[in-house]
């Protein structure tokens, strides 16, 4: 797709960082765009902001981690725009601790936001694309898609290496049938809000237990929260590699190519990877 103006995009996690970004981009690109996030102001107020760039924009409440929730914004996106063209599976979480420490809601929230929200999305517009003749989708990962170096981070780091599979296997899949629906692998690195996930944890995931490990490596993220990209840069970056048909759009290629490296060396040699140092 060259040419992405009254096209219609779907961005899921779409009220704030990355996805808010994705969305303004869009948006300036002449595209009608839904917004989906399950945070209602935040989402009402990023719907207002895209709207304000002259595009139509609608904004749908919608929990990833529901295949039901997800049809219903499929449902609600072809019956007011007539289809839809860029699908940003974008919506993440986090939250963590010493893995012995973490409890199985913990894990369940994680994966089911990161994964299977990614999963629901890929199965409930892949069809509607395949139908309609083109389409592109991006999956969001993460540099943690290619390096586990950062300790109490296993869920989140599991749902990402997962993302990562998903994305290349029906990438692969897509190509081989000849369809014309395009796949996308985004690794940000962005100033987001990302570490304050919590902020949407559902009452029945606990607290993340106040570790000591946990908070040194939360308090380093955060404080290298501003070298990342802004999110306008990061929407940039996509919209090019949707022009271009390109796989990948890693916003660091040479930390991530140092990170494979260390895996290659692991497997190769039994030199484990470098692990963060606190």
């Amino acid at each position: 797709m060259k040419d992405l103006r009254n096209k219609v995009a779907v961005v899921t996690g779409a009220a704030s960082g990355v996805g808010l970004g994705l969305a303004l981009r869009f948006a300036r690109e002449g595209m009608k765009v839904v917004l989906a996030d399950v945070e209602d102001g935040a989402l009402r107020n990023a719907v207002e902001s895209v709207r304000a760039e002259g595009a139509e924009a609608i904004g749908v409440r919608t929990d990833v981690r529901s295949a039901e929730a997800v049809q219903n914004l499929a449902d609600v996106t072809v019956e007011t725009f007539g289809g839809v063209h860029v699908l940003c599976n974008n919506a993440g979480v986090e939250t963590g601790g010493l893995f012995t420490d973490i409890p199985p809601e913990s894990w369940k929230w994680v994966l089911d936001v990161n994964l299977y929200g990614v999963l629901h999305g890929c199965r409930t517009f892949v069809p509607l694309m395949r139908k309609q003749g083109e389409g592109h989708i991006v999956n969001t990962g993460s540099g943690a898609s290619f390096f586990a170096g950062l300790p109490t981070f296993a869920p989140y780091i599991t749902s990402k290496f997962a993302v990562l599979g998903l994305t290349e296997s029906l990438d692969m899949e897509l190509r081989a049938a000849g369809d014309n629906v395009r796949m996308s692998f985004l690794a940000p690195i962005a100033r987001t809000r990302m570490p304050d996930a919590e902020r949407n944890r559902p009452e029945d995931v606990p607290e993340v237990a106040a570790d000591p490990t946990r908070q040194r490596v939360m308090d380093a993220i955060r404080a290298n929260n501003e070298l990342g990209l802004d999110p306008s840069e990061i929407a940039e970056l996509v919209v090019r590699a949707i022009h271009d048909e390109r796989f990948f759009v890693i916003v660091q290629p040479e930390t991530t190519i140092q990170a494979l490296e260390q895996r290659i060396a692991w497997i190769r040699d039994g030199k484990p990877v470098e692990q963060l140092e606190l």
